[in-house]
């Protein structure tokens, strides 16, 4: 459960900025027909959404462009490192190490992502 007053985004709320970060900035009625295709939402409940994620910070809008045009605000990059230090911090105790064999040991990861994981293990010992 999310607590009260968290900057992590909720399910939909991360479903939007996906759709933002594809499309870039882009009109509501843009943004609900991708997140009707994928979730079945009301446009209503796109419109709150919307307005909540402005009140939190994960969206901007143009109050100049007609009609409203909105825009991520930060980079999939930037809110991808700022949501994994948050997680890492609250569930892994600060440990990045134990996030990263908690992924590896989930049995998910590929041959080429463990080869990956291994390179850059590699590297950061000054061994490549």
């Amino acid at each position: 459960m999310r607590e009260l007053g968290s900057s992590q985004p909720t399910a939909v709320e991360l479903e939007i900025l996906r759709i933002l970060w594809e499309l870039g900035p882009s009109p509501v009625r843009d943004i609900h027909a991708r997140l009707n295709e994928a979730k079945g939402t009301n446009y209503s409940t796109t419109v709150k959404m919307l307005s909540v994620m402005l009140t939190k910070g994960l969206v901007k809008r143009d109050e100049k462009a007609t009609p409203l045009v909105y825009r991520a605000a930060m980079t999939r990059e930037r809110a991808a490192k700022k949501f994994l230090t948050e997680l890492i911090e609250k569930v892994y105790d600060g440990s990045a190490m134990s996030l990263v064999l908690q992924a590896l040991a989930s049995g998910k990861a590929s041959k080429d992502e463990i080869e990956e994981a291994r390179k850059l293990l590699d590297e950061m010992e000054g061994k490549a």
